[in-house]
């Protein structure tokens, strides 16, 4: 029985629909496996033998979004909500030769055409509506023997996998994304394809290959699908900074868990499904300064300077796979700044606070509480971090400024570079409780510009004692 859900209701009426109208069809693809499995698929899709004119003469409702393809999406309301289902025709592939999209396409009346132009064996099922009798396994349609490696746990390229993944090179990346999501094994013919052609992922879209390492990262199961790409050679291709981690020793002391690729792989271990991207960037990414820094020196291994070379790879991979400037920011904000939290508990109040203003600062914390759990296990920074956080009013951290740049104009002083400088010194000021007045934090500000040293206390006659 199918879970009730909207876009499973919308997916069987759209197809009880054509069925009615004399046309075949059935729900297709990765809604048959995940329902199989036991889990509730995001969405459902819908394979027939209507044309696209036909299916959009039925739904008027409908637009096409890939009329050389034979893809069009049907537009419904259930309960109120508005439901989008694709709707494809049945149909074999000609030539790729861009190792993306066919050439061209060629609508077919039969399912097992369709099935044989698909990836792996457990995305080319399909399962007939209203016919399951209670059983869903017995309503499966399976031209490809997807049923068996279901069962048994593989994922098994359709018919020849080297044509497979020459047709569409991304497959290269989906095959390890399901493969470590199902926790299921790699087909040998498939991992030896796989292999070979792992050069041909150079040739993929930055785009795709960002969108597809994302989706890795952040559906829960991360450190598997890593550690399968560096084992078919999938990761020298599309992250060779990343790949530099293998066999890259670190300090036992601090590390004992092992290497730096190690270390990053436990931290992946620790992500959460549907976590931020721009976190599992962030712990993925933190420490990828450490190869070209390494240092054997005379008291333990060190890594001057890795966090400052870190951020440096950080934009270059951002610029590569083209994320955008806000991603970018985060990932490379989370790296240079993870390395901070040693000092946290000896901040003083103003830097502490500045600290916290970090865009985004839940990303920081979580990103800290998993390096130190893949390491050394101490999470003392972080818990001081933490509550100093959560319990400290947003206007302490921000507090509404007590003077700007045009009171010091007013009062007579020349705009200038020292402008920036001496207002951020009143800031901290303010922040640490040593000025709470305008008046206070003037005197101090005009002290500041006529050169006076910094004193232990606010400047003679503010009225804050010493």
């Amino acid at each position: 029985m199918l879970p009730e859900t909207t876009q499973a209701q919308a997916a069987c009426a759209i197809a009880r629909r054509l069925k009615a109208a004399g046309h075949e069809a059935l729900l297709a693809g990765g809604c048959v496996r995940d329902l199989l499995l036991g889990a509730v698929p995001k969405d459902y899709d819908v394979a027939t033998s209507a044309v696209p004119e036909q299916v959009m003469a039925l739904f008027p409702d409908s637009y096409g979004v890939g009329a050389h393809f034979g893809v069009v999406l049907v537009v419904d309301a259930v309960d109120g909500q508005r439901v989008v289902t694709e709707v494809a025709t049945f149909r074999s592939d000609g030539s790729y030769s861009d190792g993306r999209r066919p050439d061209s396409v060629e609508y077919t009346g039969s399912a097992a055409e369709d099935a044989a132009r698909r990836d792996f064996t457990i995305n080319g099922l399909f399962l007939k509506v209203d016919e399951d009798g209670g059983d869903l396994r017995a309503a499966v349609v399976d031209t490809v023997g997807g049923m068996a490696d279901l069962d048994a746990g593989l994922v098994r390229a359709i018919g020849d996998p080297a044509m497979r993944f020459a047709e569409d090179h991304l497959r290269l990346l989906r095959g390890i994304r399901f493969a470590a999501r199902l926790g299921f094994r790699m087909e040998a013919r498939t991992r030896a394809a796989m292999q070979a052609m792992a050069p041909l992922l150079a040739r993929v879209s930055r785009e795709r290959v960002r969108e597809e390492l994302t989706r890795m990262l952040t559906q829960g199961a991360a450190e598997e699908a890593f550690q399968q790409m560096a084992a078919t050679g999938v990761l020298e291709v599309v992250l060779p900074e990343v790949a530099r981690m293998r066999g890259v020793e670190q300090p036992p002391e601090f590390h004992p868990e092992g290497d730096v690729w190690e270390h990053t792989l436990a931290l992946l271990g620790q992500l959460e499904p549907g976590c931020s991207a721009t976190l599992a960037w962030g712990a993925l990414l933190h420490d990828v300064g450490k190869p070209a820094t390494f240092r054997r020196a005379p008291d333990r291994i060190r890594f001057d300077g890795h966090v400052d070379v870190g951020v440096q790879i950080v934009y270059a991979i951002a610029e590569r796979l083209r994320f955008s400037r806000e991603e970018r920011m985060q990932i490379a904000s989370l790296v240079e700044q993870h390395m901070r939290f040693g000092d946290v508990e000896r901040m003083k109040e103003s830097t502490l606070k500045r600290f916290f203003r970090l865009e985004r600062f839940d990303e920081h914390l979580a990103l800290h509480r998993m390096d130190c759990l893949a390491s050394h296990g101490r999470l003392d920074h972080w818990e001081y971090a933490r509550q100093r956080w959560q319990s400290m009013p947003a206007e302490a951290v921000r507090p509404a400024r007590l003077l700007t740049g045009r009171d010091l104009i007013a009062a007579g002083c020349e705009p200038g570079p020292r402008f920036r400088a001496v207002l951020q010194e009143v800031e901290d000021a303010q922040m640490e409780h040593r000025v709470t007045t305008h008046q206070e934090a003037l005197a101090l500000a005009l002290a500041r510009m006529r050169g006076e040293a910094a004193a232990d206390g606010p400047p003679a006659g503010s009225g804050q004692p010493a």
